[in-house]
């Protein structure tokens, strides 16, 4: 009965030490964070590693690889999303890395405030670019957990004033482009926050 009661403690006390771990902030593993500094204002967005692994992985290597550094919001649509990562001032497209899967049927939505994969029609296409979203885009969400979808990896959790300077800027045509701010928005550094 002694043994009993004592492998009894000792299976309470590893319950209640796991449950401690996972309550005390400090001890959950903590998200990535990275702060976009525009030249209209910082954004700092932080990354769910646990839902969307891999699309905040690339994201993090294209930050670490310092290949944001001077492209510019080229797609802004108030009402829907600002869009950038990918262009230079120019328009000229950067060279990417190679596209990664998609990840839209994580359970994240394209909530207002949150950023995500930009892609061509091809769902698998997701390279360099992201947007953030400026109003709930439930047409961006995946219909079900297999479908196609826009992947969200992350949100804005400062800065969200900046993103909304952003997308009331005054846009136009340039070349094949539209929605393209008459005045460039350029992301003058994207840097990891430790």
């Amino acid at each position: 009965m002694l043994n009993f009661r004592r492998n009894s403690l000792k299976a309470l006390s590893a319950i209640a030490l796991t449950a401690t771990v996972f309550a005390i902030p400090g001890l959950a593993q903590a998200q990535s964070k990275v702060q976009l500094k525009t030249s209209m204002g910082d954004i700092v967005v932080e990354l769910n590693d646990a839902k969307a692994p891999k699309s905040a992985a690339n994201f993090l290597q294209y930050v670490r690889d310092k290949h944001y550094d001077g492209t510019v919001f080229h797609r802004v649509i108030d009402g829907f999303m600002i869009q950038g990562g990918g262009m230079d001032a120019n328009l000229s497209e950067k060279p990417t890395r190679a596209a990664i899967p998609l990840e839209a049927g994580n359970g994240l939505k394209n909530d207002r405030g949150t950023i995500a994969m930009a892609r061509t029609g091809n769902p698998n296409s997701a390279t360099s670019q992201f947007f953030i979203n400026v109003v709930n885009n439930d047409m961006l969400n995946a219909p079900k957990p297999d479908g196609y979808g826009y992947t969200v990896f992350g949100k804005v959790i400062k800065g969200m004033d900046v993103v909304d300077k952003i997308r009331a800027v005054a846009t136009g045509n340039r070349g094949m482009h539209q929605n393209v701010p008459t005045t460039p928005v350029t992301i003058l550094s994207a840097t990891e926050i430790k």
